[in-house]
C-alpha cells in the first residue's frame, strides 16, 4: 500500500471519528432537553426513553463499526470471486 494511500484511509478514518463525536453530543444535547420537556411537563410514562434507546443503539452499532472496520477485500478475494462469477448464469 502506497504512502498516500495510508494518508487517505487514515483521514477518512479521522474524519469519521470526529463525526461520530459530534453525533454523540447531540444524542446527549437534544435527549437533555426531550428528558427536561417531560420533567417540566405532567410527567406521565417517561415517554423520552423511546428516542433515547433507538437514537442510542444505532449510535453503539456505529460505534462498533469504526471500532472494527471491515478488511477490503484482497486482490486474491476479488480475482476468486471474477474467475467463479465466469461459468454462472445471471
Amino acid at each position: 500500500m502506497q504512502v498516500d494511500e495510508q494518508r487517505q484511509r487514515a483521514i477518512r478514518r479521522l474524519s469519521k471519528q470526529r463525526a461520530y463525536r459530534h453525533q454523540v453530543g447531540h444524542y446527549i444535547a437534544v435527549n437533555a432537553v426531550l428528558v427536561v420537556i417531560w420533567a417540566l411537563s405532567d410527567r406521565g410514562s417517561f415517554w423520552p426513553i423511546w428516542p433515547i434507546l433507538g437514537w442510542g443503539m444505532a449510535l453503539l452499532h456505529q460505534g462498533w463499526k469504526l471500532r472494527h472496520p471491515l478488511r477490503p477485500f484482497s486482490e486474491a478475494e476479488i480475482q476468486a470471486e471474477m474467475d467463479a462469477g465466469n461459468g454462472s448464469i445471471h
